[in-house]
């Protein structure tokens, strides 16, 4: 099952490079992965797309970090083409869903996450699409 693990690291040097090696002596591959720092704040967010999320998790907090939400994600292939990602999430509009996360994972492929998907979050904040 392709799951999304919501990692915090601090923000300071060294501290991703320490996530991907944990990962990677876990014998973990990263399908996608995302980051981005919280400004004003001492912790990066930082999204990771596997497919196995127990090691995934225990490899991270192993090495000190915290995941603060694990989540079912859908993976689409998508086209490299203009509006092909319009179409893609014109889907999911038509299903009634709201999109809440969304990055790129290898290989073309779209990793998305939607309220249904994760609907009891607490705190969420979503947009729309």
């Amino acid at each position: 099952m392709a799951t999304d693990l919501r990692i915090v690291l601090p923000d300071r040097p060294g501290a991703l490079v320490t996530a991907w090696e944990r990962l990677r002596d876990a014998g973990v591959n990263i399908d996608g992965a995302c980051g981005f720092p919280a400004r004003g704040q001492t912790w990066v967010i930082l999204h990771v797309l596997v497919e196995d999320a127990a090691p995934a998790r225990r490899a991270v907090e192993e090495a000190g970090f915290q995941v603060d939400e694990e989540r079912e994600v859908d993976v689409r292939l998508i086209e490299n083409r203009p509006g092909a990602l319009a179409e893609l999430f014109q889907t999911y509009v038509d299903e009634g869903s709201n999109v809440d996360l969304m990055y790129l994972g290898a290989d073309n492929h779209v990793v998305i996450g939607t309220d249904e998907m994760y609907a009891d979050r607490p705190g969420r904040s979503t947009v729309g699409i």
